[in-house]
């Protein structure tokens, strides 16, 4: 069955522009390296709730497990670190549609 890692998080003012080009250039094009398919990418506009939320699908839930023991996901997901506050992930079995 497929899953989504569905990550969130706050874009640390002072590092918005780094951010930005970060996550263009280097983390989306990553973690589809890594074998996520972006499957939707939100932003917050009003309301008290994380600015961003990332959604990436996979085929199993044992490739998610792999992909995030990985070495280059450390390393895309500390460099993220570096430019964002409040992150959080989890992993849920992929439904048609958005998900929390």
């Amino acid at each position: 069955m497929a899953v989504k890692l569905i990550m969130t998080w706050d874009i640390a003012p002072e590092h918005e522009q780094e951010y930005f080009e970060f996550v263009v250039r280097e983390f989306i094009p990553g973690i589809q390296r890594l074998g996520f398919e972006v499957s939707d990418a939100w932003a917050t506009v009003y309301g008290d709730q994380p600015q961003i939320m990332v959604g990436a699908t996979s085929a199993t839930s044992s490739k998610v497990r792999q992909i995030l023991h990985s070495s280059e996901w450390k390393s895309l997901n500390n460099q993220l670190l570096d430019f964002v506050k409040n992150y959080t992930f989890k992993i849920v079995d992929a439904k048609g549609g958005f998900q929390f």
